[in-house]
């Protein structure tokens, strides 16, 4: 008989505790206690994108009692729903921005197994998230301030210039998380000669975003400036960011030599240029999927795809509509704006689903709409024609039902001004600013008008142009 080695019999030793072990536990049965594993919101900031919350648990529970029990402060209405040993709940109406929550789940048992089996009471859980700050960008129009973008926390109650004083910025557009900002500027010498040729960049916000289901964005101090895209070459004349951040689509024109006034569109993609062979026409956007480009051609408005980039046939094509004026967040349906034989305009529902409703139809105009974050209300920046024979315009703000098509009317503006909307993520107010043309010099300010409250009063927030709420 072979003699075993001290490590043979060191290794029986370990194998025949281990098994007595298992027998033991199996003998004793389990003793875990059911618990929550993992809870995707947990010290998360959560924005107007994010509608659904889960729990994963380490045993499968009595359901009915989780959504029983399930108290989240202040209360957030929703749904729940389970499979496994997960359970979700999904928000049926809008999450407040600048609100700190807490999930509570306590005094509920796991699912029975049988009648020899006693179901265990969970361990209580706890677990904290909040909604995003209340913030906004603005262009400000005074002293130092003049042509820099400005961040307002309202959250916080904050102001931060985030852009150099040597750049004159003419517009922007914000990234997803709020964290940059992409802006075209001109050199502040050039805005002085009145010269329009802006080149393109970033700046960093300061906002430091962990959302859930995506990597935490990197600390950074506000009012950090990149250079994107320059105007040696080609004069920048319009740009759009795409939804997801990845996409840029530039409009542009040659500076010189051959071709010289060509407008042609560009495509800024992981860092690399490239043109959009073919593609010709007047304003466009980039639709909510970051993947389409919607473009006015010819009479209509075409979609074509962006990311294999090829001539041909397009997408689709809607020859009956000449504007599109806004999408929904999550691409189902924009309102596009149709130009009438009597010289009259009317508003348009568009949606995936192949309708297309008429909301309104007016001899004024229709010059902006956003979608609310439940898509029942559509907000919108319309005019009304004064009577008279002197042709003036009377815009205001208003609220329609998509659903009924009823139109209210939220506020007179002051006629024949520029104004500028926007609707804070969570429907909450619509910003916008009024500019005065009287005086000697033309001055604006940024008001800020709720909607969540019975007060139709605008609160008068900065000194200001063209604002913008953060996602």
């Amino acid at each position: 008989m072979k003699r075993l080695q001290p490590l043979d019999r060191a290794a029986i030793s370990l194998i025949t505790i281990f098994t007595v072990l298992i027998v033991l536990l199996l003998l004793s049965g389990d003793r875990t206690v059911p618990q929550v594993r993992d809870f995707n919101w947990n010290n998360q900031q959560v924005g107007a994108e994010n509608t659904a919350f889960t729990l994963e648990f380490n045993r499968t529970m009595d359901w009915e009692q989780v959504e029983e029990n399930l108290q989240i402060t202040p209360p957030l209405e929703g749904k729940a729903s389970w499979s496994g040993r997960r359970f979700a709940y999904t928000l049926t109406d809008q999450m407040p921005y600048g609100t700190e929550f807490q999930v509570q789940l306590a005094n509920i048992l796991e699912a029975s197994r049988g009648s020899r089996h006693q179901p265990k009471v969970m361990q209580p859980f706890t677990g904290e998230f909040q909604s995003r700050d209340r913030a906004f960008v603005y262009l400000g129009i005074n002293g130092e301030e003049a042509g820099r973008l400005i961040l307002r926390n309202l959250t916080q109650d904050e102001k931060t210039v985030l852009t150099p004083k040597n750049l004159y910025v003419v517009d922007y557009r914000i990234y997803p998380l709020g964290d940059r900002i992409l802006f075209a500027a001109n050199d502040l010498k050039v805005q002085e000669q009145q010269d329009f040729n802006p080149q393109l960049y970033t700046v960093t916000t300061g906002l430091k975003i962990d959302a859930p289901d995506l990597p935490a964005t990197p600390t950074s101090d506000p009012g950090k400036t990149k250079l994107v895209l320059d105007n040696e070459k080609y004069q920048i004349l319009k740009f759009e960011l795409s939804q997801d951040g990845e996409r840029i689509v530039i409009q542009r024109s040659l500076r010189r030599g051959e071709g010289l006034g060509a407008v042609d569109l560009w495509q800024l993609t992981n860092g690399s240029l490239k043109q959009l062979e073919g593609v010709t026409g007047g304003d466009f956007l980039i639709a909510p999927d970051s993947n389409t480009l919607v473009i006015a051609q010819g009479e209509g408005i075409a979609l074509l795809p962006l990311e294999k980039q090829q001539t041909g046939e397009p997408l689709g094509f809607l020859p009956q509509f000449g504007v599109v004026l806004s999408f929904a967040p999550d691409g189902t349906a924009a309102t596009m704006l149709r130009f009438n034989p009597d010289y009259s305009r009317s508003l348009f529902l568009v949606t995936n689903q192949g309708i297309q409703k008429e909301l309104l139809k007016t001899k004024g105009s229709i010059l902006k709409t956003a979608f609310g974050p439940q898509k029942q209300f559509l907000y919108g920046l319309l005019t009304q024609v004064q009577p008279g024979e002197e042709y003036i315009e009377n815009p205001y703000l208003a609220k329609i039902d998509l659903e009924s098509g009823q139109l209210t009317r939220l506020l007179n503006l002051l006629p024949q001004e520029r104004t500028n909307i926007s609707l804070a993520p969570d429907g909450s107010a619509l910003l916008f600013d009024q500019v005065n043309t009287e005086g000697v010099e033309e001055s604006s300010t940024l008001k800020l008008l709720p909607l969540d409250s019975d007060s139709q009063e605008p609160n008068l927030v900065a000194a200001g142009l063209n604002p913008r709420w953060l996602p």
